[in-house]
């Protein structure tokens, strides 16, 4: 029999999780954010009671659950106000393709640090003139002695101020026909000839993206992760978990904002009665609830294809979800912001930076076009358009 109820242990992560973030709230984000300030006392709280590496095998730190685990701490982190960016690139990325493709000795090194949130890691595979085409990507690898040397630079990278390490997508030459191939490898951040800038960002968050620049960059031959004639599977491993975290960072996002909203409609009095309790008011709101609700069943759905081993139908699902999470936060924050009238665009309330927060959803970590392409094609099977 199919249940479409979490198991009572997911639902009690939910409740710890909220109590957790809770203390801390969205005054305690925004002032974090807005000062130039970290968040780095949650982020070691959440690693402390185990839910940062919840996905990861126990053996090495982790909780030993799955991604719809970590989705869901992520997702309540968020709802309380303190969505936390990195929980999808660290545990979520780098974590689970580590452990998919890493050598003993590499889940060792760095799977612990994920866990605990004293070993955050970086993912860079964004670059300027690539976009969305991961198949442009022009940072390569060369061999070199026992070694590689990294070249090339990346664009929209989160969090590398906060990282030890980043995981870079390069490519390597094929000796036999000459063609580059893609590669992982773990660079630490402070290795000679990584330079990271900080791009300015009109988004209220503690986390800064960056341009990476990689000027020879020499790395032992145990910095790369899985095999050098993988491709594109190792790769795309993490992707399906990426964006299965998207969708719960927006599905998060979104309860957080009809909260507000929902909140603010019962207590405002305008003609002698609760705002709240009129149609053009009453209804996009709960218009945004069902929308919420059928994004969280999705990404739940693509967690449990996911965790099953069902990749090609997690892809779809996953896509699909991260879809339609994204666009139900963009609606619900825009509704938020109208609910509150005037005080929708003042700090006070801080409705108005969602706009930015939940608007990136609909781009990263892949555009909403990119994703109706995939679902024209092989949900579809209509003809490719790129």
């Amino acid at each position: 029999m199919t249940t479409f109820t979490e198991t009572e242990e997911r639902q009690e992560l939910r409740k710890a999780v909220r109590k957790l973030a809770g203390k801390y709230g969205r005054e305690w984000f925004a002032e974090k954010a807005r000062s130039g300030e970290k968040t780095t006392e949650l982020w070691l709280e959440i690693g402390k009671f185990g839910y940062l590496g919840i996905n990861i095998p126990e053996e090495y730190g982790g909780g030993g659950g799955g991604i719809g685990d970590i989705a869901a701490v992520c997702e309540e982190l968020s709802a309380q106000g303190c969505p936390l960016l990195l929980m999808v690139v660290s545990p979520a990325i780098c974590g689970t393709i580590i452990t998919r493709y890493g050598t003993e000795e590499q889940k060792r090194r760095w799977l612990p640090g994920i866990c605990d949130g004293t070993g955050t890691m970086a993912f860079a595979i964004t670059e300027p003139d690539a976009g969305t085409n991961t198949h442009n990507i022009t940072t390569t690898a060369r061999r070199d002695g026992d070694g590689w040397v990294l070249t090339g630079r990346k664009i929209y990278i989160s969090g590398v101020d906060e990282a030890d390490n980043v995981l870079v997508v390069a490519r390597t030459e094929d000796a036999k026909t000459g063609k580059l191939k893609p590669c992982l490898f773990v660079v630490p951040t402070d290795a000679a000839g990584l330079e990271a800038k900080p791009i300015p960002m009109e988004i209220v968050s503690p986390e800064l993206q960056f341009q990476v620049f990689l000027d020879d960059v020499r790395l032992p031959a145990d910095a790369l992760v899985g095999d050098e004639d993988g491709g594109l599977v190792q790769l795309f491993a993490g992707l399906n978990p990426e964006r299965i975290m998207a969708a719960s960072f927006s599905t998060g996002l979104a309860r957080y904002a009809l909260d507000k909203a929902a909140a603010y409609a019962k207590e405002r009095v305008v003609f002698k009665a609760p705002i709240g309790s009129h149609q053009a008011i009453a209804h996009p709101l709960a218009q945004s609830h069902i929308e919420i609700e059928l994004a969280r069943l999705m990404t739940q759905k693509a967690a449990a294809l996911y965790d099953a081993g069902d990749d090609m139908g997690a892809g779809e699902a996953a896509n699909m979800a991260k879809y339609a999470a994204a666009e139900a936060a963009c609606d619900a924050a825009d509704r938020a912001v109208h609910t509150h009238g005037g005080n929708g665009i003042t700090q006070e309330y801080g409705m108005a930076g969602l706009l930015v927060a939940t608007r990136a959803g609909r781009i990263a970590p892949v555009s909403r076009e990119m994703i109706l392409n995939f679902v024209s094609m092989h949900s579809l099977g209509l003809p490719k358009s790129y």
